[in-house]
């Protein structure tokens, strides 16, 4: 079986805590031949745990996607510089994962969505939430109208930033809590969870959204609560909330209404997607949590040999930072805001 040569541009926290265990549970179908980032010291770090040579380390990504040993390349910087680089890498000709959102503007994300035509390659956007089991589990009870037709649903998302830049964790980063691109952390978190609404229910055909204002670097809102209806019908609310805790037991999560029954999901590392029947009966479904990573690599290793199309291309993910930059224009204009003109996210039930 060929193994995909990869180079990696970005060796930070997603990298060390995301995509590299992924790549570990897949050896037989990746191997890391060379990396590319600013910080000396993590380069010698990576350079001693991954067995490379000096040639095999970059401080400069351009000087790395010359090299015509490597196969694909697999892109984590920050949100900022996240289109230039992918623009750059593009030209070397070769197939590309990267994260998401695919630009800090309006004006990157609508340029990046034109990447895989004007280079005909393969791009991948790393949308975790989009594969992982849980997601694609409740879109399959959704699409089989195990809960009958489906009206309405809520989905309330929590995150202690101010605590969480003081520990080991992603909100610690410099460019995160000095963001260089609009709505902070709403853009570089909840557009995972938009992600997956959209992967659940399609198309959003327009939003509404009212927030509470902070003076905070991280976030322009303390909480932002957007009422969305899909092109299907369905309508809801989801409410991100940045700086407390939900300390009560069990969380809202999300919980979608039908004809039949509930759906609901704690939160996405719960390991149970639990179904309420209006009759009274119920039902329980596990599921292995975090698996988004694993999956997306399989699919992009698959997409490169030809063996199955890309699952989230440039094209999706425009639509799912669309939807950001669309609820931060209702917030602003206090009018309602509309997002995807044709069905095409719709999911093909």
């Amino acid at each position: 079986m060929k193994k995909l040569r990869m180079g990696i541009i970005g060796a930070g926290m997603a990298f060390e805590r995301l995509h590299y265990p992924a790549y570990r549970k897949l050896t037989d179908k990746f191997e890391i031949v060379a990396i590319a980032d600013k910080n000396t010291d993590r380069l010698k770090q990576w350079k001693e745990k991954l067995g490379l040579n000096e040639r095999d380390i970059y401080r400069d990504f351009r000087d790395m996607i010359t090299r015509p040993d490597l196969d694909a390349f697999d892109i984590m910087v920050p949100i900022e510089i996240n289109y230039e680089t992918t623009e750059a890498v593009a030209e070397a000709g070769k197939p590309i994962i990267c994260e998401k959102p695919l630009g800090a503007t309006r004006e990157q994300i609508e340029a990046a969505r034109n990447l895989v035509d004007r280079y005909e390659i393969p791009i991948m956007i790393a949308e975790n939430f989009r594969y992982n089991e849980e997601n694609n589990i409740i879109r399959d009870l959704i699409r089989t109208k195990e809960i009958g037709e489906v009206h309405y649903f809520i989905q309330n998302r929590v995150i202690n930033f101010p605590e969480d830049m003081l520990k080991n964790k992603f909100a610690a980063t410099e460019w995160r809590q000095h963001p260089e691109y609009p709505g902070g952390t709403f853009m570089d978190t909840a557009i995972h969870d938009i992600a997956a609404l959209r992967h659940i229910f399609g198309a959003i055909d327009r939003v509404q959204a009212i927030a509470r204002k902070e003076k905070r670097d991280f976030f322009p809102y303390s909480v932002i609560q957007a009422n969305m209806i899909f092109k299907n019908g369905v309508t809801g609310n989801f409410t991100f909330f940045t700086a407390g805790k939900e300390m009560q037991r069990p969380l809202i999560g999300l919980r979608i209404f039908g004809s039949k029954g509930m759906i609901y999901l704690e939160e996405r590392n719960c390991g149970t997607i639990n179904i309420a029947y209006n009759d009274g009966n119920s039902k329980q479904i596990p599921y292995k949590p975090e698996q988004g990573f694993y999956n997306e690599l399989l699919n992009f290793y698959k997409a490169v040999t030809g063996q199955e199309p890309l699952s989230v291309t440039p094209e999706m993910e425009f639509g799912d930072a669309l939807t950001i930059f669309s609820i931060l224009e209702s917030i602003k204009t206090e009018k309602v805001t509309g997002v995807d003109e044709i069905k095409e996210y719709e999911p093909i039930y």
